[in-house]
């Protein structure tokens, strides 16, 4: 059963969602959101969303750290993991055992990555809406503990809000603008992996640390991530003028 101060941040992250589907909204903030709040309501330990291009081929669109995206982009490139076979079939995978051989035997080098990543188990779930299936959402663990079916709900829950973000603008019959949505959100997101990495290596820093104070300054300054990206790839933007993220410390506090 949900806890009455978890069901309250449930519903404060519905409002949330809610608020941000105004016209012309950024969904790759959006969905970036969502991932972080998997994280936080459904006791995981990492969240990433993939989105189909116009070819049907899945690529990574939100993941709530660096870790996930660079596990997911390893999935996609040999062609198999748990989201590929979700979005396939659109059948949910649930509570999948990393670290034994027969739950992971369609993709090997997925699992084997997957645990020097640090993960003991994952879970797929469609983003689907009806019967149409435009993408996954992918959990992970990092202990054994399995996700109840109360979870597993939830978890469908957040992957459907996340659908009818991206699809709420259009009916499902204009699918060329619905498909013109997508690959214009995947090339952005193309554009902010490339700035994630050059403010990281300009403040040598960690890139989820460089990402977190590009997206702060994008939301205090009212501008879509796409946008900043491109002004700052393009030249036009000096990134002087993002606060760098304050340096970690603990390194020293450890002597």
């Amino acid at each position: 059963m949900i806890s009455m101060a978890r069901e309250r941040r449930l519903a404060e992250i519905f409002v949330e969602v809610a608020d941000s589907l105004v016209e012309d909204f950024d969904v790759i903030d959006l969905l970036q959101r969502l991932s972080t709040r998997c994280v936080e309501l459904l006791d995981v330990s990492a969240a990433g969303i993939l989105l189909a291009d116009a070819q049907g081929e899945l690529q990574i669109i939100a993941a709530s750290d660096e870790h996930t995206r660079l596990l997911e982009l390893f999935a996609l490139q040999h062609d198999q993991g748990p989201c590929v076979e979700c979005y396939r079939t659109g059948t949910v995978r649930t509570n999948i055992d990393l670290t034994r051989p027969e739950p992971t035997v369609g993709w090997p080098h997925f699992a084997a990555r997957a645990r020097e990543t640090g993960y003991v188990s994952t879970h797929a779930i469609p983003l689907r809406l009806r019967s149409r299936v435009v993408g996954a959402l992918n959990l992970f663990q990092t202990t054994a503990q399995r996700l109840g079916d109360d979870d597993i709900a939830l978890a469908q829950a957040l992957a459907d809000v996340a659908t009818i973000a991206i699809l709420q603008q259009r009916t499902l019959e204009q699918s060329h603008v619905e498909n013109s949505q997508m690959e214009s959100a995947l090339t952005s997101r193309v554009l902010i992996e490339q700035v994630k990495g050059v403010l990281a290596e300009r403040w040598n820093t960690s890139v989820d640390d460089a990402f977190a104070a590009f997206r702060s300054y994008a939301r205090a300054h009212h501008l879509r991530l796409s946008e900043l990206a491109t002004r700052i790839i393009s030249g036009a933007f000096d990134t002087a003028a993002i606060p760098p993220p304050a340096p970690d410390r603990t390194g020293d506090d450890r002597g």
